[in-house]
């Protein structure tokens, strides 16, 4: 059974998506086989990425992207590409890395 979301949730989330550029499976897919250069960061739960991840995933989850991408990923100009189950957690994730000064998020 697919879970369902609150109103206001999917509200933040469709305006988050306004702000940040998506690319579907088959692109990542394409990205990954082209060898380019980019960060590829799994923003579920510690269970959801220990359960099956997408290799060379790093994980930092929506719960603590924001205060360790820094860390992790210092370069405000690196190509990231963000995923997660659905899209909502990566969208979210995604706008507020765009606030942090990050340019080149997906």
């Amino acid at each position: 059974m697919a879970q369902q979301h609150n109103p206001r949730f999917l509200k933040l989330v469709e305006e988050s998506k306004k702000n940040v550029k998506e690319i579907g499976a088959a692109a990542l897919k394409q990205k990954i086989e082209d060898g380019g250069l980019f960060y590829l960061v799994d923003v579920r739960e510690a269970q959801e990425y220990a359960a099956g991840r997408i290799p060379g995933a790093k994980p930092l989850c929506k719960g603590i992207i924001e205060r360790d991408i820094e860390t992790e990923i210092p370069d405000l100009n690196a190509e990231i590409v963000l995923y997660c189950g659905g899209g909502f957690r990566s969208a979210l994730a995604g706008e507020s890395l765009q606030k942090m000064g990050y340019q080149r998020v997906l």
